[in-house]
């Protein structure tokens, strides 16, 4: 879960409760994307759901698993990923002071780092947009597949770790 919120950008509590339901085929890509409702996104706008090559993997991993949730434990969907498991990785990588949202802050970063362009990155993350031309000009999903594989290329480039309250 934390390698496909970190390949996505979602919250903890979109990353925990996708549904398959929501999943939308795009056949000229070979791929799919997730719809989450808007009544369930921050934003309070559906939100568009890219997966880059490792977090379709992941989705692919996980198919068949449970009918209903794309994430599951002991057959239902998982409360939160801020749970024993995510406390013990946390330990056992000695990073204590890293938070659940600090995943959907590295795949920010990496895609600022990779040039995408804000207005791109907004569409990837799901933040309101203000201007008209964003309004008007809604984003090509192939384009944005592209963009959010590029978090994947990390040849010659450093992580940046933001230690919160010190």
């Amino acid at each position: 879960m934390a390698l496909f919120a970190v390949n996505t950008g979602l919250r903890d509590s979109n990353v925990c409760g996708l549904r398959w339901s929501w999943e939308v085929s795009i056949p000229e890509l070979k791929r799919s994307v997730f719809v989450i409702p808007r009544q369930l996104f921050k934003s309070r706008r559906a939100h568009v759901v890219i997966l880059n090559d490792a977090a379709w993997s992941i989705v692919e991993s996980q198919r068949g698993k449970h009918s209903e949730w794309v994430f599951s434990y002991r057959g239902d969907c998982v409360g939160t990923m801020n749970n024993t498991a995510w406390q013990r990785a946390r330990r056992e990588a000695n990073l204590p002071g890293v938070r659940v949202h600090d995943l959907r802050h590295t795949f920010a970063t990496r895609l600022r780092a990779a040039g995408t362009h804000e207005e791109d990155r907004a569409a990837l993350l799901g933040h309101a947009r203000r201007t008209m031309p964003e309004l008007y000009a809604s984003a090509d999903v192939g384009r944005l597949v592209a963009l959010a594989n590029r978090v994947l290329d990390r040849v010659g480039t450093r992580t940046i770790l933001r230690v919160a309250n010190g």
